[in-house]
């Protein structure tokens, strides 16, 4: 929309609704982006919690006066009648790893929380598309996409955006420049398999390479790799605005029909020489979803990287499959 003194414009269309599963801190945020943004003509917020979605529905509907925006918000309390029809659906839904537990624990209970709101969804919204945002991420999106039985190029993972997202921001630190100057771009996993590109790095579209010095680069692509670690370490759980911030950029390039240029996580089919495997690459993402997968031409190391990522990503999607 377009600000004109004060108002939304609203000659770009929006959604009619949106969902957004998990009203935690993520999904709360994903969804007051996207009411602020006026992405949709109403938002459904669904979470088991009674009464909790109902309230961060409420209070993002009570600052429409105030930030301008008509966007409804409602909450459910896993009432997904109310969801039926929704052109996109966000699940945040999931437990964070807790002490004690294995990562073994933690993809089973996930794991089971994803399947039950993906048949869920389907159930009402056959023609959704559906964005995972749960952990672990990579897995999770294996599994929505298994349970929705939707072509993979309807369901896919929030993760290259956010990545890619603390890494522009650490770069425009430490060049002191604004973010809104920085590209970039991400493949493989969401943690530290992840394969950041340097050479596909631009800041007003010169090599980055050209602006920063080796060692320092490389510093700012290993706190990337760890950066969701970074905060927990400092708040104690996990981040919350960027997530829920780049998993509404998604749903804005999908409803809006953008073709944004973006990273996220998908089942590759012989993309990159690999097969029925999620992993973050690079696509157009529009009205359809994933319109097309762009494939870079990667050098020997980023291959290397690649093949890295995949072997541990495989590796959690095998523990999916022996937990039945």
């Amino acid at each position: 929309h377009t600000r004109l003194q004060g108002y939304w414009s609203s000659d770009v269309c929006s959604s009619d609704l949106i969902t957004v599963v998990g009203a935690g801190n993520v999904g709360a945020t994903c969804a007051d982006v996207l009411a602020y943004k006026e992405i949709a003509n109403e938002v459904v917020l669904v979470d088991i919690r009674e009464g909790f979605a109902e309230g961060k529905a409420l209070d993002i509907w009570q600052k429409a006066p105030i930030d301008l925006y008509d966007t409804r918000t409602i909450g459910s309390t896993n009432d997904y009648a109310k969801t039926a029809g929704s052109e996109v659906v966000v699940i945040t839904s999931g437990l964070p790893r807790k002490p004690g537990m294995t990562r073994d624990d933690l993809i089973s209970t996930n794991a089971g929380i994803v399947k039950s709101v993906t048949e869920n969804v389907v159930k009402h919204s056959p023609n959704a598309i559906i964005i995972v945002v749960s952990n672990p991420l990579d897995v999770m999106t294996y599994q929505a996409h298994i349970t929705s039985k939707l072509p993979r190029t309807r369901v896919m993972g929030m993760a290259g955006i956010l990545d890619t997202a603390r890494y522009r921001a650490f770069l425009a630190e430490a060049l002191n420049v604004s973010p809104k100057d920085i590209q970039a771009m991400l493949l493989g996993g969401h943690g530290d398999t992840m394969v950041p590109l340097p050479r596909y790095t631009t800041v007003g579209g010169i090599p980055v390479t050209e602006l920063i010095s080796k060692d320092k680069l490389n510093a700012i692509i290993e706190r990337t790799k760890v950066g969701g670690g970074e905060l927990v370490k400092l708040m104690g759980t996990s981040a919350w605005y960027a997530p829920g911030s780049a998993a509404a950029q998604m749903v804005e390039a999908i409803v809006r029909d953008q073709k944004r240029v973006l990273p996220v996580c998908i089942r590759l089919d012989g993309e990159y020489g690999i097969k029925d495997c999620y992993l973050g690459v690079p696509v157009i993402l529009g009205k359809n979803g994933v319109e097309k997968i762009i494939e870079l031409d990667l050098n020997n190391d980023e291959k290397a990287l690649m093949e890295t990522s995949r072997k541990h990503v495989k590796e959690v999607m095998d523990v999916l499959d022996k937990l039945g």
